[in-house]
């Protein structure tokens, strides 16, 4: 069984996204939630419209997944790990797309 993805992974595929070496794609916008893939990586998002505030949950190719735990500790979520440079791309690229 394939272990679970880190948020620090994660975070690497919004950072690609964010500085234009993989495409993001939104496959889904709600209110409250956006979904996106990003080169067969499928991420769903907690996003207001013009905020991200946090990632709720990712799927790799490979199956693995990662899932936020409200119970982790500040700056495990891969979102706080961007620079506030890439939070900024990402959450434009989100604005384009919708």
């Amino acid at each position: 069984m394939p272990s679970e993805l880190t948020s620090r992974e994660v975070c690497q595929r919004l950072r690609d996204a964010a500085l234009g070496v993989c495409g993001l794609r939104v496959m889904d916008a709600r209110s409250d939630r956006v979904s996106v893939a990003i080169e067969g990586w499928r991420l769903q998002l907690d996003y207001d419209g013009q905020r991200l505030h946090h990632c709720v949950d990712c799927l790799c190719p490979d199956g693995r997944e990662w899932t936020l735990d409200t119970r982790q500790r500040f700056g495990t979520d891969p979102v706080s790990l961007l620079s506030t440079w890439e939070l900024a791309q990402i959450e434009s690229l989100l604005r384009q797309r919708e």
